[in-house]
Order: C-alpha cells, then sequence, then structure tokens
C-alpha cells in the first residue's frame, strides 16, 4: 500500500538530525510507521511537544505530506540552558499512497505526541466475487 519514492530516506534523516534543526526550506524527517488494520492503512508520525495546530497534512493526488514545527518554549529572561536535545524547527514527511486507498476520507488523530492518520481501504481493492456464466448456469468464484 505504501511506495518509498528515496531509498535513501533513512540516511538522509540521520544526515539532517546531525546537521542541526529543520526549516521550511529544509525541513528533518520524522520517524514514521504504517500498517494494515482490517479495511484501514495506518500511517503513525511520531511529533512529541508539537502542537496540533503547528501540524499541516496535505494531500495532493496520492503524495501524502505532513509537516510539522517545533518551536522553542517561552523561557524567562533569568534561564540559562545547560543542555538542548530536544530538536527544534521544521518536520517533514512525505509519501506515494497506492492507487488502492481512499485518500478522500482520511481521518487525523493527534494523541500523546502520535499523529496517526486512518486511510481507508477503497471499494475496488477490496477482494469480491465474479459470476461465471455457463450456457444457463452460473458458478461462483472467490477473489
Amino acid at each position: 500500500m505504501l511506495m518509498r519514492t528515496d531509498p535513501f530516506r533513512e540516511l538522509d534523516r540521520l544526515t539532517q538530525q546531525l546537521m542541526g534543526p529543520g526549516t521550511w526550506s529544509k525541513p528533518s524527517a520524522m520517524p514514521m510507521d504504517a500498517y494494515r488494520e482490517g479495511d484501514e492503512y495506518v500511517v503513525a508520525f511520531d511529533i512529541p511537544g508539537v502542537t496540533a495546530d503547528a501540524i499541516d497534512i496535505d494531500v495532493e493526488r496520492n503524495m501524502l505530506t505532513v509537516k510539522a514545527e517545533r518551536r522553542p518554549g517561552a523561557k524567562a529572561d533569568d534561564v540559562q540552558m545547560e543542555l538542548s536535545e530536544r530538536p527544534l524547527g521544521v518536520f517533514s514527511r512525505q509519501i506515494v499512497l497506492a492507487d488502492t486507498l481512499d485518500t478522500e476520507h482520511i481521518k487525523a488523530d493527534y494523541d500523546a505526541g502520535v499523529l496517526t492518520l486512518r486511510i481507508p481501504i477503497a471499494e475496488r481493492a477490496k477482494p469480491r466475487k465474479i459470476s461465471i456464466g455457463v450456457g444457463s448456469s452460473h458458478k461462483e468464484i472467490s477473489g
């Protein structure tokens, strides 16, 4: 159901993590899981520390794009940062969805730092029975 467009995506993600925060012109990748659950395809993205209004989800044809921005928290003037390991900036993931998915009915849920998208399998992609006519009798074949 999911087709990768860039075989070096994981290497790119690691490089971007080492190079610093992402920007709108060059966002960092975000980790994700993708699996089929019944008649839905589920894609889950880890984006902790991001508010729901800082997440942007777009679908154009079969290209799904998820962008999020983690902004620095407000700190008082007398705060001195000792350690900062949590990445800030823009994160993005772009994946090509198969034609067998119904991109018109995607549901999105954001809970505990995980954005979960549920994409229904299109009716035309589900197995169905086809009857075969032989003379005056019909025989059904399960597909």
